[in-house]
């Protein structure tokens, strides 16, 4: 299915109330998620404005054979989004009413006294710290460049780099062409909320990744060893795999898991543009890989970011979705359990890190906290990160080791993460959690002294614009 006509689809169904916008995109099988749930989100978004003009503009009127939900997606991409870069005769109808729709966009904002598209918007649908406001967050991909290198290449491109950021009030105030070096990962650049960089050179050729900050900590946490054998149990989209990848410097092995082909042929596809190297894909359930196949038998880090309700993710839809029922939290919370138990049960384990892109304690503390009473003394609940200024919920004794992030808070999709470590002689051999720049490592009972912060050379490839 054609990506407006997908997105037209979604837009149907959530009038007729089939379901949220995530559930609708998902079940699309449009291969490419991301794209689709950012058109459809955006067009609601603007949704009451795409209405005036519409109306305005008689569209509807004058073509009789297009749906009101293909018209607002249409015109959205025209109007306020990309340009229309897909979708053949549909493409051509709305440009042969781009004049028309212009002037009636045009008349509106005199109407409105105000000179720019987002002034349009009603504050709620204009975003808060929860929606436009999180920055843009670019993760340097140093399996192809270094943090140095890009840097100089937006600094060409008309972008005035800050430097490193000393707090998050100082990413909140980014605007403009403007840019920051995170104060808690070292290769994640800030931009300004909206910046778009996907027909950017550097991401079509993979030297940057477009990753949340939140969503980079699960790999930066677990930390494995460069020549480390590693599970990524649910991996796909692959940010995070590719992620991995980077920390290992492609030395090492990557073993990947996902029950859904297209989703693992899209990431395959993206870990190649990436350069990765040294991973092994399967169209597998994570619970049913046997812990003692000899396949196994060296793995020694675990990344596990297991299928959640997704009520942490940023939402950028001007209409609420309807929590998860308690059926449903409890349903997915004894899945994440059985998961979580599941991993910790391969036997060269060393380092494990949980993680999910849910707000409740249900999908989070309850789960580690059960998992870690299920084991005893085997495993212990690591204080990773301690100057990270979200912690875990008080559900269980040493539960504020966990961390969490959110929109208003961290600037970030709201996201937790814990790491488990094995107890015992084989701990010694787990590598030492990372520091994050301007972290300050700290000892106690379950904590771990960080590493110093090594200094990365500069690549030999250069961009070149």
């Amino acid at each position: 299915m054609a990506l407006y006509s997908a997105a037209a689809a979604v837009l149907e169904g959530l009038e007729r109330g089939a379901g949220g916008v995530k559930a609708l995109v998902f079940q699309s099988r449009f291969p490419h998620v991301r794209q689709l749930y950012a058109l459809v989100s955006e067009t609601l978004r603007y949704s009451p404005v795409l209405e005036e003009v519409l109306g305005g503009a008689a569209l509807l009127q004058a073509e009789k054979k297009l749906s009101p939900q293909l018209a607002k997606v249409l015109v959205y991409d025209l109007l306020f989004g990309k340009g229309l870069k897909c979708g053949r005769r549909w493409k051509a109808l709305a440009r042969r009413h781009r004049a028309r729709l212009e002037a009636e966009l045009a008349r509106l904002k005199v109407r409105r006294k105000v000179s720019r598209n987002e002034e349009l918007l009603a504050p709620a649908q204009a975003g808060g710290p929860g929606a436009s406001q999180v920055p843009r967050y670019v993760r340097v991909n140093t399996l192809k460049t270094c943090v140095d290198d890009v840097i100089d290449f937006f600094r060409r491109e008309g972008y005035s780099y800050l430097g490193k950021a000393a707090s998050v009030e100082e990413l909140r105030s980014l605007s403009g062409k403007k840019f920051l070096l995170d104060l808690h990962l070292p290769e994640l650049l800030v931009f300004p909320p909206q910046t778009d960089f996907h027909d950017n050179v550097l991401y079509t050729s993979g030297h940057i990744i477009l990753q949340d900050k939140a969503s980079c900590l699960p790999a930066f946490l677990l930390s494995p060893a460069a020549g480390s054998h590693v599970i990524d149990a649910c991996a796909a989209p692959g940010n995070k795999t590719g992620h991995l990848a980077a920390i290992l410097k492609n030395k090492g092995q990557i073993f990947a898991f996902d029950v859904d082909t297209k989703r693992l042929a899209t990431m395959s596809t993206m870990l190649m543009r990436a350069g990765v190297t040294g991973f092994q894909l399967a169209q597998q359930d994570f619970l049913t890989v046997d812990p003692g196949d000899p396949k196994y038998s060296k793995v020694a880090y675990i990344l596990l970011d297991p299928s959640c309700s997704g009520s942490g993710m940023v939402n950028r839809v001007p209409v609420a979705e309807a929590a998860p029922s308690a059926e449903r939290l409890q349903a997915l919370a004894g899945f994440q359990r059985k998961v979580l138990s599941h991993g910790l049960s391969f036997p060269a384990l060393q380092r494990l890190v949980y993680s999910t892109c849910s707000l409740h304690r249900e999908e989070n503390e309850d789960v580690v906290g059960a998992v870690l009473q299920e084991w005893g003394s085997a495993f212990r609940l690591v204080d990773a990160f301690p100057g990270w200024p979200c912690r875990g919920l008080a559900a269980f004794p040493g539960a504020e080791s966990c961390l969490r992030a959110s929109a208003a808070d961290t600037l970030t999709h709201g996201f937790f993460v814990a790491v488990l470590e094995r107890r015992g002689d084989g701990a010694a051999a787990s590598r030492s959690l990372p520091v994050a720049a301007g972290d300050t490592p700290q000892h106690g009972e379950g904590t771990e002294a960080g590493a110093a912060p090594r200094k990365r050379k500069r690549k030999k490839q250069r961009v070149k614009e």
